[in-house]
């Protein structure tokens, strides 16, 4: 990173830090929240965050007995790539990914850490639970009634590209230095997005190279840096990232490992709005102009508005998927929406 772009990142606001005590302040924090906080210490307790401290190859130890016997996906990038999971220059990907044992990979990095032969390795959203005996029991975060995915991911320097979940997302660093560069949702189109189906990770991630940014091809970006906010966690720190937020991460040190739990707030029946969005660019996006503006002034009537005058003249047993949603009508239109697909 060129020492001005440096700069410009490090002047970035940081991330609001706030203090809980206990369980139930945590969760307190989590309900209140709307933006970006961090939480230094939160898992500083954790035995992966102290055999980390030891070393990396202390923490690897410490996975390696807890793991299942198991076949991991791990990516393997390129040298040159400097970590940067990405695309190459066809639009396909940087890495590659193969499925090994967990034993061999880490005995890869054992042999290789730190020296510039050994490529970036990194192991994305690995169920901790699936994939790892007794893991989750010693090293969680208590997080009250939420059902949450609690992921683990493991590797070398790697720096990930801005993108944005759906679900809340609490990340623990447990090895390794992480830093966090965050924008508001609406940035969006400041990100400078690449295809949302052709994805390194099933979400579309912002085409800025941040430690290059060129700001000559993608001007507006300048704009989101105006609104962007960094932290820097040390082993122990935990990040509280609200759904939609983007988030380029960075794994700083030669060995790192995060834990994060993701949780929605509204029923996972519900479904996931990124494929009613593919959906639509298949079904509306290129319609003659006029279709599309009535198009649009449906969606605002029947979902986005979805005011009372969409069901008050119908009886109210009637209503059927106009009504408020269960778990039932979910699954009708489920099915519907499948039978419909498959013609």
């Amino acid at each position: 990173m060129a020492e001005a772009d440096r700069d410009l990142f490090a002047a970035l606001p940081r991330v609001a830090e706030r203090t809980v005590a206990n369980a139930a302040a945590l969760d307190a924090a989590l309900r209140d929240a709307s933006q970006p906080f961090v939480v230094r210490g939160l898992v500083a307790d954790w035995p992966l965050v102290a055999a980390g401290r030891r070393s990396g190859k202390a923490a690897r130890d410490y996975l390696l007995a807890h793991h299942r016997d198991l076949p991991f996906v791990v990516s393997i990038g390129a040298p040159e790539s400097e970590g940067r999971m990405f695309y190459d220059d066809a639009m396909g990907m940087n890495f590659r990914t193969v499925s090994a044992k967990l034993p061999d990979i880490f005995g890869r990095i054992d042999r290789g850490e730190g020296t510039p032969e050994l490529p970036p390795l990194y192991l994305a959203s690995i169920d901790m639970h699936q994939f790892f005996a007794g893991l989750h029991e010693a090293n969680h975060v208590d997080l009250g009634a939420r059902s949450a995915l609690a992921s683990i991911w493991m590797g070398t320097p790697t720096r990930i590209a801005a993108h944005n979940d759906f679900p809340n997302n609490l990340a623990c660093v447990a090895v390794g230095r992480r830093r966090f560069t965050l924008f508001p949702p609406e940035q969006f189109r400041n990100l400078y997005l690449g295809p949302v189906d052709n994805t390194p990770a099933g979400r579309a991630i912002s085409m800025i190279d941040f430690h290059a940014p060129d700001f000559a091809r993608y001007p507006r970006f300048r704009e989101a840096l105006a609104h962007g906010l960094v932290a820097e966690l040390e082993p122990g720190d935990a990040i509280y990232i609200p759904s939609m937020w983007w988030h380029h991460v960075e794994g700083l040190d030669a060995f790192n490992a995060l834990v994060n739990y993701w949780w929605r707030e509204t029923p996972r029946w519900l479904g996931q709005p990124q494929e009613a969005l593919t959906h639509a660019m298949m079904a509306i996006r290129d319609l003659p102009e006029a279709e599309k503006r009535l198009w649009r002034d449906m969606f605002d009537y029947y979902v986005f508005e979805n005011d009372e005058q969409v069901t008050a003249h119908i009886p109210e047993s009637g209503r059927s998927v106009l009504a408020p949603l269960t778990a039932e009508t979910a699954g009708r239109i489920r099915a519907f929406l499948l039978r419909a697909l498959s013609r």
